[in-house]
């Protein structure tokens, strides 16, 4: 094994995608600081097609992965949005975001950041007006009972206030959410580029549509996050894999796990998730044709290829000072926020340390299905909207929630299963 091989292919391809994954993060972070929960809300409950599209549009930049984009969708659900609305955001949201497409454009090229996200959306649309239809047709109800009141605007007010949480959400919580996958994927993908030989799936090429249903197999189950994919997706076409085959990978790995299908079987049903599932699929395989079959190969000649040879040390944009000092900056980013995973403490968690009330009744929440910062951000705005709490404090880590006041424990039980979460007492 060519060590010195693995990490010089890791680290251009960190230094390839850090200039473009930053600011993606920092928009991420405005987006999450600076839009109303009620702009993305009011406008999803007609059972309309325009419902739909407007679903889909508000998904495909926000970057939520496929299990914290679920617990999104519900919240979005008990607001009113209607049944078709919530497909779509499932479906279009995981797949791609501002960070993850600009990342595409950094190492696959512009027609790969352009096709990602109209794909994203066309399946997305699809799946949300079969959902719509099915609805419409069995009487099930395309619009959820909107609770009184929502949930509260928990958004800091004043712009230095709003400035600083757009920070923290974008290089600290979505950090600490992808990191790991994002390492895991720069990895897997080093050791391809390294180790497997030159064209060893050039065969494939010849079956485009037997790759993409291998491909299919393994990333509906799996989880890799938007991000996370690129790199893989990036070292498989360098070995021979489709163009039409590696976009599989970018739209079925990011939208669908074993753990999300679940989650969704039991907070929407089975034919939800059946228009899930099949919307991802369908369109991962028709644009993985399109790509293959009916755009120009040139398309999809990768910028990255001469970057990430092994044979080429220094080559490449990874030589520029931005790329390199982007590099150490996202490189400390991803060790700080392994590190605050690893203790089990989020960055969030210390002000709500300092300001808890020893003299408030404390009662701990045993909570199942939490598996990201977007799922424990979930919980806790559900918690924090029931009556009577005065403080919440929900451990990723440990799958507990804190919670002080006097708030009935059925109440908030109640509403953590709302949510799409299991939720017990603990004694």
């Amino acid at each position: 094994m060519d060590i010195m091989n693995i990490i010089h292919v890791f680290w251009a391809m960190l230094c390839e995608m850090a200039p473009y994954l930053l600011l993606g993060f920092a928009i991420a972070g405005v987006l999450h600081a600076f839009v109303p929960a009620g702009v993305y809300k009011a406008h999803l409950a007609p059972n309309t097609f325009g419902s739909v599209m407007k679903a889909a549009l508000f998904g495909v930049p926000l970057p939520l992965c496929s299990c914290g984009v679920v617990p999104t969708a519900m919240g979005l659900r008990r607001e009113g949005a209607s049944r078709g609305a919530t497909v779509s955001f499932l479906i279009a949201t995981p797949q791609t975001g501002v960070d993850s497409i600009a990342a595409t454009y950094s190492m696959m090229g512009l027609p790969f950041a352009l096709l990602r996200p109209i794909a994203a959306l066309v399946t997305a649309l699809g799946g949300g007006a079969l959902a719509n239809r099915h609805a419409r047709r069995t009487g099930a109800g395309a619009q959820a009972t909107q609770e009184p009141g929502g949930n509260p605007d928990t958004r800091p007010a004043g712009l230095a206030a709003r400035t600083a949480a757009a920070l923290r959400y974008g290089f600290m919580t979505m950090m600490e959410d992808i990191g790991r996958w994002l390492i895991l994927g720069l990895v897997v993908a080093a050791l391809i580029t390294a180790l497997v030989p030159a064209d060893a799936l050039a065969g494939l090429s010849r079956y485009p549509l037997l790759s993409m249903l291998a491909v299919l197999a393994l990333s509906v189950p799996m989880y890799v996050c938007a991000t996370g994919s690129i790199p893989i997706a990036v070292a498989l076409m360098l070995k021979g894999l489709s163009p039409g085959a590696a976009l599989v990978l970018l739209m079925a790995g990011p939208a669908t796990n074993a753990a999300s299908l679940l989650v969704v079987h039991k907070a929407l049903g089975r034919s939800v998730q059946v228009f899930y599932v099949g919307a991802i699929v369908v369109g991962a395989i028709v644009f993985g044709l399109l790509a293959d079959y009916v755009l120009p190969r040139e398309w999809f000649v990768l910028p990255a290829a001469e970057t990430l040879s092994c044979h080429a040390p220094g080559a490449g944009m990874h030589s520029g000072w931005l790329s390199t000092a982007s590099g150490i900056v996202l490189s400390l980013l991803l060790v700080r926020a392994l590190w605050a995973r690893f203790r089990g403490h989020s960055h969030d968690d210390c002000d709500k340390c300092e300001t808890s009330n020893s003299d408030n009744t404390m009662k701990v929440y045993e909570i199942k299905g939490m598996m990201c910062n977007h799922c424990r951000a979930n919980v806790e705005k559900s918690i924090a909207a029931v009556s009577g709490v005065e403080n919440v404090d929900v451990d990723l880590a440990a799958g507990e929630a804190r919670v002080e006041g006097n708030a009935a424990p059925e109440a908030v039980i109640a509403a953590v299963e709302a949510a799409g979460y299991d939720c017990k007492e603990k004694a």
